[in-house]
């Protein structure tokens, strides 16, 4: 009777630990909107939100001021893209390496190794960017800027490498073993067995994976600050300086900026934009893991 009530007592704490814990991160989250939302409302009630979302100019610093913040969405995508286009072949092809080509061993070696690239911290891809990327772009383009966008899309690609590739493989590794032997009964090679039953069984995880990929690439902050400059512009050429979301957020807050301007305020609106580009992405991609692979 004490065994049980002293397991009773043990669930009790373990309960309250998990209550606290899943409070903690909604009441976190929570603040983080109503800041964000709370700074954004004051924002817009000096800047119609139309001009804020369409504008093409973004020069909220400098007189006359503007405050149209495509050039700093079109930074952003143009790093987003660049980098998926990276990350998202690479890793699909060590995915599949991994899953169903590479032994127990080399995969025990090769999958540690991936994860490291997750681990570095991104203010070191961003000097690795203007240190090595950038001149190895300068020699095949010589009108290549120090700052650009094209070395800011490698290193990102670079760093969501490793959650495409992990991903992936958790996904083909959840196809049921029996559709590949049967496959193979069948007398399908290792190439359509991948192509024709593996890739289309979970493709609805690896476009999660691609989702959450992006996400992630979307808010990224140091690499893409050191690397791709601080120059709002829309232009389609990754080999000039541009500024990103996230750079832009990084400049106003080194304190050069009085708190309380609608300039300090510009800060909130573009992360408050941020935070929903991400949360819709985020959102997608869950909805997208959850769905259970066909048996």
């Amino acid at each position: 009777m004490q065994g049980r009530t002293a397991s009773h007592n043990v669930d009790y704490v373990v309960y309250g630990v998990l209550a606290v814990a899943l409070l903690t991160t909604v009441a976190t989250t929570a603040t983080v909107v109503f800041l964000l939302g709370s700074e954004s409302l004051h924002f817009f009630n000096e800047v119609n939100i139309v001009d804020f979302l369409f504008g093409s100019k973004w020069e909220p610093l400098i007189e006359p001021k503007s405050f149209g913040v495509l050039p700093l969405v079109a930074g952003t995508m143009m790093v987003v893209v660049g980098a998926i286009a990276i990350a998202l072949p690479f890793g699909l092809l060590v995915s599949v390496y991994l899953s169903e080509y590479a032994s127990r061993k080399t995969r025990a070696i090769i999958k540690p190794l991936l994860e490291v690239l997750a681990g570095i911290p991104t203010v070191v891809y961003g000097y690795f960017a203007l240190t090595f990327i950038t001149p190895l772009l300068q020699v095949v383009w010589p009108e290549t800027e120090v700052f650009n966008a094209a070395s800011a899309a490698i290193v990102v690609g670079i760093m969501i490498l490793p959650l495409v590739s992990s991903l992936s493989d958790d996904a083909l590794q959840s196809v049921p073993s029996g559709l590949r032997e049967g496959a193979y009964a069948l007398g399908a090679n290792s190439t359509e067995v991948v192509s024709q039953i593996l890739l289309p069984s979970c493709s609805n995880r690896i476009f999660a994976a691609t989702i959450l990929a992006i996400s992630r690439a979307i808010g990224e902050t140091m690499a893409v600050t050191l690397a791709a400059g601080a120059t709002p512009k829309l232009t389609m050429n990754p080999l000039e300086s541009i500024q990103t979301m996230t750079s832009y957020i990084v400049q106003v807050s080194m304190g050069d900026t009085p708190a309380g301007g609608v300039e300090y305020l510009t800060c909130f609106a573009v992360a408050g934009l941020l935070f929903f580009m991400t949360f819709a992405m985020n959102t997608i991609g869950s909805a997208m893991l959850i769905k259970k692979v066909p048996r």
